[in-house]
């Protein structure tokens, strides 16, 4: 074998090891000879090629120099563009959209090989769900629903909601969603039915057998220990269904779960109208707008300085204002404030509004609008997660399940910026803030905030949450000669240019520290402008 590869390598003759002397030096001679008698012939036959050559080339020098020239050039923008789309650039961000958002695009499509769904008769039984949790835990469990259904070959039934948990909300699914296009979006991968045939129902004996399954299950478990308990009692409930589906599944299903989430859920018509109006009025008071969604802090988030100092709690109103102001957001944004109730109420929220004086929430714009939704917590959520989905730009203080999903659905449908704070290295900045000037707080932050903007780079690895980076239905856009010829050089080139983050001017610094730091009598205290962080 070691014979064979020299061989092939080397591209000469494979001598064999026990040839003696003798015949290897007469070969060579013979060889030397050979090559000698044809020598002048060669050399006549290249001289002649080479002056035809160079008649060619000086008849073409001018095409053939700017054809090279013209090259590269765009070999250098072509490396350029994969150099910024590979987020290794440290140029300004633009705060309100990202700059590499058109090269991306939300792909769910069914591969070619994708089996079609069976036949609710020829399936192998009626999977129920009962979801648990707020809305938007709900809303992962059902999308995992229709994964868990599609393994199993199964039949969906219209899923449950909950009614008993914190939220207290007795609202159905066709409550708060379009029971008929959820049916129908999902009619090529897998049967979903209203409720269980009469047929069936008169034929079990008790209820549905109910089945808990563990959490991050995969698919292999369903196949194990679920689908033979529903071939043979042909109706089966999964309950407290939240997060019971692995999060690494292969690309067919990853997609499936994207069609799910993003495309089969459409909010019923009176709640898409509501969330459109209150969209149409700040639209109507500004170009653009920013979506905030605070968590419900509690007392002991706010008062627990250790887990603050590790980045473990949400930011305060407060400090959600801080960090928006010291990205560059001027303080005539307007914003919509989409949150239940947080520890201190009105009290902890005056010193966002103070910042951003243009602050409204579905109360303040549909006040009359809003009442018949009142007494229903998830279809008040609902109302919110429209206005927070259509905003230029979404903010969020936590890491809970409708910050998750409305990220996710933002890089979807476009990477439309989305802001999530780095509490860790956050949380020690504001703990030192009052001891450095305005102008380095802000360098720090941006610098912080720099992967935590919603930019395509900031993609996760199969183990981040699926819902919150959903990799596998996010493509790259083939890249086109075309697309940079449309581009000036300014837009690859500049990297000094104010896009917005480094927007801080003199009067500006002025009003935030007479806002915000008025009580910071140390900030006269000579400081070390360095951009190393405080804690990491």
């Amino acid at each position: 074998m070691g014979e064979l590869k020299g061989w092939r390598y080397s591209g000469g003759t494979l001598v064999v090891a026990n040839n003696n002397n003798n015949n290897q030096r007469k070969k060579v001679k013979y060889n030397q000879q050979y090559y000698y008698r044809h020598c002048c012939c060669s050399w006549s036959v290249v001289c002649g090629l080479g002056l035809f050559v160079l008649g060619l080339i000086s008849l073409f020098t001018g095409h053939v120099a700017s054809n090279l020239e013209w090259y590269s050039q765009k070999l250098a923008k072509h490396r350029l563009w994969y150099y910024k789309v590979g987020g290794f650039g440290h140029g300004p961000i633009d705060i309100w959209k990202s700059e590499f958002s058109k090269l991306y695009y939300g792909c769910s499509e069914r591969g070619p090989h994708y089996a079609p769904p069976v036949h609710e008769s020829l399936s192998n039984g009626y999977l129920l769900i009962a979801a648990s949790g707020g809305l938007n835990q709900q809303r992962t469990g059902i999308t995992d629903a229709v994964v868990v259904a599609r393994i199993l070959n199964a039949t969906l039934v219209v899923p449950e909601l909950d009614h008993h948990s914190f939220w207290k909300d007795d609202s159905d699914f066709a409550n708060i969603f379009d029971v008929d296009w959820f049916i129908s979006f999902l009619a090529k991968d897998i049967p979903v039915v209203k409720r269980v045939p009469d047929k069936y129902m008169r034929s079990l004996e008790k209820p549905p057998y109910t089945m808990r399954v563990p959490r991050k299950s995969e698919p292999q478990y369903y196949l194990n220990e679920v689908l033979p308990t529903l071939l043979r009692r042909h109706v089966v409930q999964l309950t407290k269904f939240d997060f019971r589906l692995a999060n690494d599944l292969n690309e067919e299903l990853q997609r499936l779960r994207c069609r799910a989430n993003y495309h089969a859920f459409r909010f019923t018509k009176p709640l898409q109208d509501l969330g459109h109006k209150l969209v149409m009025k700040m639209r109507s008071m500004a170009k653009r707008y920013i979506a905030v969604h605070l968590s419900a802090l509690s007392m002991e988030e706010s008062l627990d300085g250790e887990q603050r100092r590790r980045g473990k709690c949400p930011l305060t109103p407060h400090e959600v204002g801080l960090m928006l102001r010291a990205l560059g957001f001027d303080n005539d944004t307007y914003i919509f404030g989409a949150f239940g109730e947080i520890y201190g109420g009105e009290e902890t929220l005056q010193p966002l509004k103070e910042l951003f004086p243009n602050f409204y929430t579905k109360e303040t714009l549909a006040n009359q609008e809003l009442q018949p939704f009142l007494p229903y917590s998830s279809r008040l959520a609902a109302i919110d997660y429209i206005v927070c989905e259509e905003s230029d730009v979404f903010v969020t203080n936590n890491n809970g399940n409708m910050a998750k999903i409305i990220a996710g659905q933002r890089r979807y449908m476009g990477h439309k910026r989305t802001i999530r704070p780095n509490a860790r290295k956050l949380s020690a900045l504001f703990m030192q803030r009052e001891k450095m000037p305005w102008t380095t707080f802000c360098s720090k932050v941006k610098s912080a905030q720099r992967g935590f903007m919603g930019e395509p780079d900031e993609i996760k690895s199969r183990r981040a949450d699926f819902h919150e980076y959903p990799a596998s239905c996010i493509c790259k856009k083939p890249f086109k000669v075309s697309d940079l010829d449309n581009q000036t050089d300014s837009e690859y080139g500049r990297m000094e240019e104010d896009q917005g983050v480094n927007s801080t001017t003199q009067t500006h610094e002025i009003v935030i520290n007479e806002v915000v730091m008025s009580d910071a009598s140390s900030s006269s205290r000579e400081e070390k402008e360095d951009d190393v962080f405080l804690a990491d």
